[in-house]
């Protein structure tokens, strides 16, 4: 098999360089609201099953736990598209690759929302999550735009979009549903869709992918080989894994909780309380530009902290009245933002190991952070039924330690970076690496990269330049 080294080593110094037009100019200002609004619809169709639990175990006669299967279907199709399609973002034409997903998804999604029985209704849930894999690719395709340094803001950006639809999709999921009917979000979602898919039509530009030959079974399993080889990379999914798994178990019973005896309140209140995590869109364009400024490590830190006090807050939720309702609106609050921020740190983590690579290190770490998704949806469910509100709050608390503990080790004992897959080599296409201000390389303090030239100039920090022969990308924090 062909390494991304040695692929990267073909290039010419000018197809290294970052692309020149990857400054602040209108050809990239241009599409970036509609990359962020298809970042919304996409993942908006994740999250609304969430909110209309209730209404499908009602509708179609199943019990709670059975209509919760439908979020974790959903996640675990999901999961599987980023498997199986997005290494194909490496390889194939973004523009045309995006709109064939977007159209299956919108067919996806109509085919739920006509489903007679939970058994078919759980089938076209997993081809949703199949084919709405859309943000992934749309994150590819950004990371062609912009250059090393404004990768975080552009993260965050993207992030914010998603997390709108995500907001957005809960809300409005839980208020049709509860006016019209559990079926009638998926209908609306599939007309959004489609919808989108004529307006990218008409206006996203064309891009292509890094250059690739690589055979299917081969991008496949790339992604294995990139979490053996990079500790920064299985870092960032540890963390995102077990976030996600305990941001997934409130989320799915939340609805159970706001429904039930403690708060006898509709589908349509997860909705709202949804709507109270829109600061999250403010936050994370504002994380992207600190990770860009310190590195993704400090981020992560205050992130982890954010999500075990988030567990604590929570807790009195369990009480009901107006109490209950105020920890469960501030703790939500302080998950959703400190999932999301961590999000941005994390990604920027990954997408600083090698730009020809994108797509398989995406799917990597997309993976691992969507099967601790579907993990904690189910299991939240069960300790649910079992134990109770406090006893999925304890479950955050825990994954929320594990995440911490193994971040303030690993900062105690760095690792070194094996940038692209191959150790000891800095690719010529790979953005240059990041000289931190206690003068680690890498992405956290004290990260070492192999060695290169480094130089400072007065006033401008410290720098490392890109290897001989590459281009004069270089990255730079203030010392």
């Amino acid at each position: 098999m062909t390494s991304v080294q040695d692929r990267q080593g073909a290039h010419s110094a000018d197809d290294t360089r970052e692309p020149e037009s990857a400054g602040p100019d209108m050809t990239i200002r241009r599409p970036v609201p509609l990359l962020a609004a298809t970042c919304a619809v996409a993942v908006g169709n994740l999250y609304f099953p969430q909110a209309v639990g209730p209404l499908i175990a009602t509708g179609l006669r199943a019990s709670p736990d059975a209509a919760a299967t439908v979020v974790t279907a959903t996640q675990a199709g999901y999961t599987a598209g980023i498997v199986l399609l997005v290494p194909l973002g490496d390889r194939l034409p973004h523009r045309p690759y995006l709109l064939t997903l977007l159209s299956l998804s919108g067919l996806a999604l109509l085919a739920a929302g006509c489903a007679p029985t939970l058994p078919l209704l759980l089938a076209a849930s997993v081809l949703v999550g199949l084919t709405t894999i859309g943000a992934q690719i749309v994150g590819l395709l950004a990371a062609t735009l912009v250059p090393a340094e404004r990768r975080g803001a552009m993260i965050g950006a993207l992030l914010s979009g998603s997390t709108g639809g995500m907001l957005l999709a809960r809300a409005f999921g839980g208020s049709l549903g509860e006016r019209f009917g559990w079926r009638t979000p998926y209908l609306a979602a599939a007309a959004l869709v489609l919808l989108l898919v004529l307006a990218l039509a008409r206006t996203l530009p064309s891009t292509a992918p890094a250059s690739t030959r690589e055979r299917y079974a081969t991008l496949l399993v790339e992604p294995l080989r990139l979490l053996r080889a990079e500790p920064h990379l299985r870092r960032s999914c540890l963390y995102q894994a077990t976030v996600f798994a305990g941001f997934s178990a409130v989320w799915a019973c939340l609805a159970f909780l706001l429904t039930g005896p403690a708060y006898g309140l509709g589908a349509e209140a997860l909705g709202l309380l949804a709507l109270v995590g829109a600061a999250t869109m403010v936050c994370t364009p504002v994380a992207g530009r600190l990770v860009d400024r310190h590195g993704p490590d400090p981020v992560n830190l205050v992130c982890l902290v954010g999500v075990l006090i988030s567990a604590v807050l929570l807790v009195p939720g369990a009480l009901g009245g107006p109490l209950g309702l105020t920890a469960l609106t501030v703790g939500t609050l302080l998950l959703d933002v400190a999932m999301q921020c961590g999000m941005v740190a994390n990604q920027a983590r990954v997408q600083a190991l090698g730009r020809e690579a994108h797509g398989r290190l995406r799917t990597a770490y997309m993976t691992c952070a969507y099967l601790g998704g579907s993990a904690g949806s189910w299991l939240g469910a069960r300790i649910w039924t079992q134990a109770g509100w406090w006893a999925v709050c304890a479950l955050l608390a825990l994954l929320a330690v594990l995440a911490l503990t193994h971040h303030l080790v690993s900062r105690k004992h760095p690792r070194p970076a094996q940038v692209t897959g191959t150790a000891g080599q800095v690719g010529c296409d790979s953005p240059a690496p990041v000289l931190t201000p206690d003068g680690g390389a890498g992405g956290g303090r004290g990260v070492q990269n192999p060695p290169v030239s480094r130089s400072r100039s007065k006033g401008s920090g410290s720098r490392i330049a890109a290897p001989k022969g590459c281009g004069p990308s270089t990255r730079v924090y203030p010392s």
